[in-house]
């Protein structure tokens, strides 16, 4: 039996959908990440360009973008043992441009920018107090990396009952092996895998109420 069958019999990877109010959670897509000389590399250029369409639509609709940067002191003070693994965490301060959003998807007034210093969107961050807020059910994910922060969020998501769609072509990682190994893997167990194309279809004909 192949490692697919063992899913397909075990009913893994069934599909939750949209609930009412989506938001758009785009995730750590700062200049460090994008740049393969700091902290990018792999497939994560051509995800942010995907992104963009993506974050048109949701501005179009009205709907609620976030985004998440990873900040650390500029005296190092709350530097943790991630920081230890990956040194070069510790530069994404809150003046570095390696730690501002790329200008690609540069936020706009009245979006939330979360600052972090773990993987999680949601690790002691105000992330889930503001979705409760604005009575968000579904995140629509995207950024980097699959493999790290994306990954991390998208399970922190499933835990707290968030529908959680992970747009494929907008998420990238350092390396392909674990970028393609963990989108299997959240759409086994934690999130639906759709397309930029496939998600605003899915939304086009909903109309939402202000948030």
């Amino acid at each position: 039996m192949s490692g697919n069958d063992v899913y397909q019999k075990q009913q893994f990877g069934q599909k939750t959908g949209f609930g009412a109010r989506p938001a758009l959670l785009v995730i750590d897509f700062v200049n460090g990440f994008h740049d393969p000389e700091i902290l990018g590399g792999g497939n994560i250029a051509e995800a942010v360009k995907a992104t963009v369409p993506l974050l048109a639509f949701f501005r179009e609709n009205h709907l609620p973008v976030i985004f998440t940067r990873i900040v650390y002191a500029a005296d190092g003070s709350d530097a943790s043992l991630w920081c230890e693994k990956v040194p070069r965490l510790r530069d994404l301060t809150e003046a570095a441009a390696a730690s501002q959003v790329v200008p690609a998807l540069e936020p706009r007034p009245g979006e939330l920018v979360i600052r972090k210093t773990q993987a999680s969107a949601f690790f002691a961050t105000p992330l889930a107090a503001n979705l409760i807020a604005k009575g968000i059910d579904t995140l629509v994910v995207t950024g980097c990396t699959t493999s790290g922060c994306v990954r991390a969020s998208v399970i922190d998501a499933m835990s707290l009952n968030y529908r959680t769609m992970v747009a494929t072509d907008c998420v990238g990682d350092r390396a392909l092996g674990p970028h393609e190994a963990n989108l299997f893997d959240m759409g086994q167990k934690y999130s639906d895998l759709m397309t930029v194309a496939e998600i605003m279809s899915a939304l086009a004909p909903h109309h939402f109420p202000a948030m």
